[in-house]
């Protein structure tokens, strides 16, 4: 979609969305268009600064859409991650091996994180193994 900033001949400005520029003169050329303030079906595209998504933007955005209900939620998420983060042992890409050795008595009983790709995670939980993915988080992928 596709965002116009519009005027008529009575220079009333407004704005209006469009799938295109096609669509955009279509509809003005059907008379489909008009001025919502005179009702002038006489309308024209005016100059209008492109909006481009900065990070800071997106930051902004996703800042204003988060209400403090959510806010507390993913905080107590972060929470629980940290603590899982602080009292397991991070034993990389030897998750399956390591937790099928602590399933089977082969190795200490502990709390383990790791990789596991999802193919040996659905094996895991076949054997009756349990697993569970940590969530990643907004912050995790900056």
């Amino acid at each position: 979609m596709i965002r116009y900033s519009l005027t008529c001949d009575h220079a009333h400005a407004f704005e209006g969305w469009f799938s295109g520029s096609a669509d955009f003169d279509s509809q003005v050329e059907r008379g489909l268009i008009e001025c919502p303030v005179c009702n002038s079906r006489t309308v024209t595209k005016t100059l209008m600064a492109p909006s481009v998504a900065t990070a800071r933007k997106r930051d902004a955005m996703r800042t204003l859409a988060m209400d403090t209900a959510q806010r507390e939620v993913l905080a107590k998420i972060r929470e629980a991650v940290a603590a899982v983060r602080a009292n397991a042992e991070d034993v990389g890409e030897k998750f399956p091996e390591e937790a099928r050795k602590i399933h089977y008595g082969e190795a200490q009983e502990r709390g383990i994180i790791g990789q596991a790709s999802l193919e040996d995670a659905k094996a895991l939980l076949e054997e009756g193994i349990e697993v569970a993915p940590l969530p990643l988080l907004p912050d995790d992928v900056n």
